[in-house]
């Protein structure tokens, strides 16, 4: 596979080139382009983003959140062998082992041509004497992010004390919640479903995770509910932008949140209510409003012995669902952790806009750390560990001082920007033609796959299609998104860009 130097050779005039283009000619060419696609094998699919590109070409399109499905319950009561089951693959991890952290807990699954997200909350196993607590803390973040619940219980074991204090949780959060009574392998444990009455949640539903028995019959009944776009994870249009402060423990969120609450002595706008609302803050920041969301998890900490870093994940994957913008808060003090990439790691997959903030810095330039050329290994760890996300905007901050905290406001504006950019298809398929001129993909296998067309789907992460005669090598696409940066900007958000490969239609 090539890198990406093998498509340098060396400088380009790239930018003069698309500058001095003539805009009638741009469009003129696209359209030509576009209309060459229909010697091509297309499917519906192809057609109807081809069909959406006449509409409003600078309008913002919204994607609707998929609704999600919470798998909540007592460890070792089926949860993965019902997500596996549902999934119809095994995926999620069966074994309930002690301290196992789990990177995934979301899958995107379907039914009945109905789409929708799974969040596992299974695959880690509490301290026996804070079971109650360590379930019903698990429960409670689930239901933050869910439009439905199915509460799995094991029918052979019978209801326990951990099962009702999850079912007070339950009855509280007003979502429609499915009881699950598996390990109903054939009709003979039908009898201990039933005896699930007594819980209070209404109809157990008997299934057998493991032999599939009633799972059908159970996602019918959840489709009648569930809802087309979720209420959880909707984008909302308008209002503050939706700002996630994320880190891993003790790198100092807490205190940016309250400086940034507190120093400049706004009202904090505390939207709390029953146990599954997030807590989010409105703060006057640079003399605009923000959402800081989902700080519960910051102002509220789960206290666990074992499953902590699996909250932590499912805390992350909370406040990005509502999130527009993260902000990762890093502590220079301390070596870049595995846990930093992985929680960057986490903003990219969700396609957020992201801003590092590089906390503490003023303790860089006392003589405990001059002295340990902190700064120096610093420089490397970021250009080794974050190369992957060096476009991303950069503030040096203290967030116990407040000092440079205002710098926060023009690098969250630049993300949004860049976030919510688009650009006009003629010039889209201007860049990538004048790109290949001077860049041409390498030969491969005696062929060299060519782009007949591109267009940006959708915004919110910018995402980017490419019509070609074969694959491209992930070298040539990253050397695209990185040139697409350097002409259009794009700084502070991930870029998608997705290939359709297709062939001649036979005549």
């Amino acid at each position: 596979m090539g890198t990406e130097e093998e498509y340098e050779g060396g400088e380009d005039r790239l930018v003069e080139t698309l500058a001095n283009l003539d805009e009638e000619l741009v469009e003129r060419r696209a359209t030509a382009l576009r209309a060459g696609l229909s010697d091509y094998e297309l499917d519906d699919d192809d057609a109807a983003l081809l069909q959406e590109m006449g509409i409003g070409e600078d309008g913002v399109e919204y994607l609707p959140a998929l609704p999600v499905v919470a798998i909540v319950g007592r460890p070792n009561v089926g949860k993965s062998a019902l997500v596996n089951r549902i999934l119809g693959r095994r995926e999620a991890v069966v074994e309930d082992t002690p301290g196992v952290t789990r990177d995934r807990v979301m899958y995107r699954s379907e039914w009945q041509d109905r789409r929708f997200t799974i969040v596992d909350t299974g695959g880690w196993e509490p301290d026996a004497r804070g079971i109650d607590r360590s379930v019903a803390a698990q429960a409670e973040i689930a239901i933050d992010l869910c439009d439905v619940v199915m509460f799995v219980v094991d029918a052979t074991v019978g209801a326990t004390s951990t099962d009702e204090h999850v079912v007070k949780l339950l009855r509280r959060s007003g979502k429609p919640v499915f009881l699950v009574a598996n390990k109903v392998d054939d009709a003979t444990h039908e009898p201990e479903a039933a005896a699930l009455w007594a819980l209070g949640l209404g109809t157990p539903y008997p299934v057998s995770a493991i032999h599939g028995r009633g799972v059908a019959d159970l996602l019918d009944e959840i489709m009648k509910v569930l809802p087309e776009i979720s209420a959880v994870a909707k984008q909302e249009i308008g209002g503050p932008r939706r700002v996630a402060i994320l880190g891993r423990p003790n790198v100092g969120k807490s205190s940016l949140l309250n400086k940034a609450a507190g120093e400049e002595r706004v009202v904090v706008n505390e939207l709390a209510g029953t146990t599954r609302d997030p807590v989010d803050e409105i703060v006057d920041l640079g003399g605009k409003l923000w959402r800081f969301v989902d700080t519960a998890g910051i102002r509220r900490r789960v206290h666990l012995q074992q499953g902590a870093d699996f909250y932590a994940s499912l805390r992350t994957s909370a406040a990005l669902e509502k999130a527009e913008v993260a902000v990762v808060v890093l502590d220079v003090s301390q070596s870049l952790s595995e846990q930093d990439v992985r929680i960057i790691d986490l903003v990219l997959e969700s396609g957020r806009a992201l801003v590092l903030a590089f906390n503490k810095w003023d303790l860089l330039n006392t003589p405990e750390y001059e002295d340990a050329e902190r700064r120096r290994y610093l420089e490397r760890e970021i250009e080794q560990d974050l190369a992957h996300v060096a476009w991303a905007p950069r503030v040096n901050i203290s967030a116990r001082t407040g000092r440079h905290l205002e710098k926060l406001v023009p690098a969250l504006e630049v993300a949004l920007a860049s976030w919510d950019q688009r650009i006009a298809t003629g010039k889209f398929n201007a860049f990538l033609s004048e790109l290949v001129a001077e860049h041409p993909h390498p030969l491969r296998g005696g062929k060299q796959p060519r782009i007949l067309f591109g267009t940006q789907a959708s915004t919110r992460p910018p995402t980017f299609v490419l019509f070609t005669t074969g694959f491209l090598d992930p070298g040539y696409r990253r050397f695209i998104q990185r040139r697409l940066r350097e002409v259009y900007g794009f700084e502070g958000t991930p870029i998608i860009t997705n290939m359709r490969v297709r062939e001649k239609r036979q005549r």
